[in-house]
C-alpha cells in the first residue's frame, strides 16, 4: 500500500447526545463544523490548531487527532514517515458539544483517506469501531461520521452498531454554552451506580418516544426529553445548566443538558425562525447562544485548495 499525494481534509460536525432520556445511546449531528487537513511528508511531526484549543492542547503525538491517525494507521498496517496536520476548531471544548468525538473521528477519516485504497480496507462500520473503542463510547462518535440522529450502542461481544433515525425538518435546536468547562469524566463520575426500576423504566419509554418525535412529531418533543436517570444527578457539578433547563421547560421548551453538559439545548424551529429568536434572547449573561440546524452530514471531505 501507498500513501496518497497531497493533502486530504475533512468537515466534521458537533454533536450532542444523550437528548434527555437517550443516556449513551442517542446523539444528533448540528451544523458547527471543525476543519481538519492533514498529509504525508517525509519526515517529522507538525501540528497546528487555529481556533478553540489553540495555545492549549498539546501539538505532539499527545493530540487526540494525532492519536485517531495513529490508531487508524496502525489497523491499516501502515507507519508514515512524517506527517502535517492543520486543525481549524470551531466547536467549544469541554462543553457538551462533541469536541473529542469530533478529533477521534476527523483522526480516523483522514488517515483512512491518507493510504491508496483506505476506503477498500476500512468502510464505515470499522471506522466507527475504531472511534467508539477510543471514545468508550459511541453517542457521539456515530453522528459525527453519518451525521443526522442516530441511535447507537454496544453488544456484550465488545461491538459497535449505531442505525440512523429520521429528523423531521420542522426541528432545529439552540444552544446555549457557558464560559466554564466541566470535564466529561467529572460529570459521569457524580452518577449512581444503581437508578430506581420505576426511573428507568420511565426513560426507556421517553427515549422510544423521542426517536418518533425527532421522526414525525416534534410536538412531543417536551414529553419526550424528559430525563430521570443522569441530568439532576449532575447537578453540582453544573447547577446553573439545570437551572437554565428547568426554567425552559416550565415555559414549554423541551430543553436538555447537551452530552455531559454543561451546554444546554433546547429544541424548536430551524435558525432564523421567530421561535428560534426568541429562545437566543434568553442567553444567561456571559453565555454564548447560537441557533443550529440538524445536519444530514457527517465526516464529509474538505477542500484543501
Amino acid at each position: 500500500m501507498t500513501f496518497v499525494e497531497g493533502p486530504v481534509g475533512v468537515r466534521v460536525p458537533a454533536t450532542s447526545a444523550n437528548l434527555g432520556p437517550g443516556f449513551d445511546t442517542l446523539g444528533l449531528a448540528l451544523d458547527l463544523c471543525d476543519s481538519l487537513e492533514a498529509e504525508v511528508t517525509g519526515g517529522g511531526l507538525f501540528v497546528e490548531v487555529e481556533g478553540y484549543g489553540a495555545g492549549e492542547v498539546p501539538l505532539d503525538e499527545r493530540h487526540l487527532v494525532v492519536r485517531a491517525m495513529r490508531a487508524t494507521f496502525e489497523r491499516l498496517g501502515q507507519s508514515p514517515a512524517g506527517l502535517r496536520l492543520s486543525c481549524t476548531n470551531v466547536i467549544p471544548h469541554a462543553r457538551g458539544l462533541g469536541s473529542s468525538s469530533a478529533a477521534i473521528v476527523g483522526g480516523v477519516w483522514l488517515a483512512r483517506e491518507l493510504v491508496a485504497g483506505g476506503r477498500l480496507l476500512l468502510d464505515d462500520t470499522a471506522l466507527l469501531d475504531l472511534a467508539a473503542r477510543m471514545e468508550g463510547h459511541p453517542d457521539n462518535v456515530a453522528p459525527a461520521l453519518l451525521g443526522g440522529f442516530v441511535i447507537s450502542g454496544q453488544d456484550p461481544d465488545g461491538s459497535f452498531w449505531a442505525v440512523p433515525g429520521a429528523v423531521d425538518p420542522r426541528v432545529g435546536a439552540v444552544v446555549f454554552v457557558p464560559p466554564t468547562p466541566v470535564e466529561t469524566e467529572a460529570a459521569r463520575g457524580l452518577l449512581p451506580a444503581d437508578v430506581p426500576h420505576r426511573d428507568a423504566a420511565a426513560n426507556a419509554g421517553r427515549a422510544a418516544l423521542l426517536v418518533a418525535a425527532l421522526s414525525q412529531s416534534p410536538e412531543q418533543l417536551l414529553r419526550a426529553t424528559e430525563d430521570r436517570l443522569h441530568q439532576d444527578y449532575r447537578r453540582p457539578a453544573m447547577p446553573e445548566s439545570l437551572a437554565l433547563v428547568e426554567a425552559l421547560r416550565a415555559d414549554g421548551v423541551p430543553a436538555v443538558v447537551s452530552g455531559a453538559g454543561p451546554t444546554v439545548l433546547a429544541f424548536t424551529d430551524g435558525p432564523g425562525t421567530t421561535a428560534a429568536t426568541a429562545l437566543l434572547a434568553r442567553c444567561p449573561a456571559g453565555w454564548a447562544a447560537q441557533a443550529l440546524a440538524v445536519t444530514p452530514a457527517g465526516a464529509t471531505p474538505a477542500d484543501t485548495r
